[in-house]
């Protein structure tokens, strides 16, 4: 009797201590990769190593310098739930009722997407609105939305340029990695009218899915038992679970055509997850894949054939 008593008092305190070593490891998990602040983790990430050709883009790029010389009205609206979200709107040179909304990547700023933006301005003549996500660049917000509740932002998003241009507008939402995700997460959503297209840039089926694969590329650990956890302690701490936030689920709803882009080299973001978003769209869906090009360097490599297949999706679905 005194033995099973032991046997019992042992393996309780030991599913005890695995309790707390899991809840421990979901929050670690949790502010490194949720909580808003520096995510130096990232930084000798090899899978977000750029090619030399897409580096040159993006550090020394005209568009860097042409972000920084027009005259964006600055916006402010406030989310769902109470936030301070900034953007940044840009009014064609000539009149028009074409407007891009964009959605940058995770760690990003709106002024990140200005790499397309220039190229929707001057080429195309549509509106830019760049936004900055909550909890990026100068948005309120202590956690990483990772598109989930983004997607209702930029729908608010959406709203205010309506009220702005008025009713007739056209709007294409056009996101890059954790923006792709987002615009994503939105199409399963009633959207507004005006949105007549979506551009999904190197994005992925879920957060859930992300994460699993990040924590068995980058740790060597399977996603069980601390990634249910770690959804756990996302749903008390920013109101959402990493299954709920599915891009795959929401594309399955979706009405707006859908492009996607995605380079086979990417091993941040594994090109087979926008196979499968394209596979379950239930829109009007297109997809290109670059041969070469890692995550997100697919405009900065190969931007004659990006704007090329782009043209001739807007063309099909937006107004000339």
């Amino acid at each position: 009797m005194r033995k099973r008593k032991w046997i019992i008092i042992i393996g309780a305190s030991f599913l005890t201590l695995l309790l707390i070593v899991n809840i421990f490891a979901s929050n670690f998990f949790y502010n490194l990769a949720i909580k808003s602040d520096e995510k130096e983790f990232l930084v000798e990430d090899e899978d977000l190593v750029v090619s030399a050709s897409a580096m040159n883009v993006f550090l020394e790029g005209g568009w860097r310098e042409w972000v920084n010389t027009q005259p964006f009205e600055h916006w402010e609206l406030e989310s769902f739930d109470g936030l301070k979200l900034k953007g940044y709107y840009l009014e064609s040179e000539e009149v028009t009722d074409q407007t891009v909304v964009f959605a940058h990547g995770y760690l990003g700023r709106g002024r990140d997407m200005a790499l397309y933006g220039q190229y929707y301005y001057e080429e195309l003549g549509y509106n830019v609105l760049l936004s900055d996500l909550r909890g990026h660049g100068d948005s309120e917000g202590d956690y990483i939305g990772f598109g989930w509740h983004d997607r209702l932002d930029l729908i608010d998003w959406v709203n205010r340029v309506v009220e702005h241009q008025g009713p007739e507008t056209e709007i294409v939402l056009h996101g890059l990695s954790m923006g792709a995700a987002a615009v994503l997460m939105a199409s399963g959503e009633e959207l507004p009218d005006q949105v007549k297209a979506i551009v999904a840039d190197s994005g992925y089926t879920g957060v859930y899915d992300l994460f699993e694969y990040q924590m068995e590329r980058m740790y060597n650990l399977p996603s069980f038992p601390v990634l249910p956890t770690t959804s756990l302690v996302t749903k008390v701490r920013a109101d959402y679970s990493l299954k709920e936030a599915s891009a795959l689920d929401q594309v399955k709803q979706a009405e707006v055509p859908i492009l996607y882009f995605h380079g086979k080299k990417d091993a941040f973001v594994p090109t087979s997850m926008t196979e499968k978003l394209y596979e379950a769209t239930n829109s009007e869906a297109e997809i290109k894949l670059f041969e070469d090009a890692g995550h997100g360097e697919a405009f900065a490599i190969y931007e004659e054939v990006y704007v090329e297949k782009l043209n001739d999706f807007l063309y099909r679905f937006v107004s000339n």
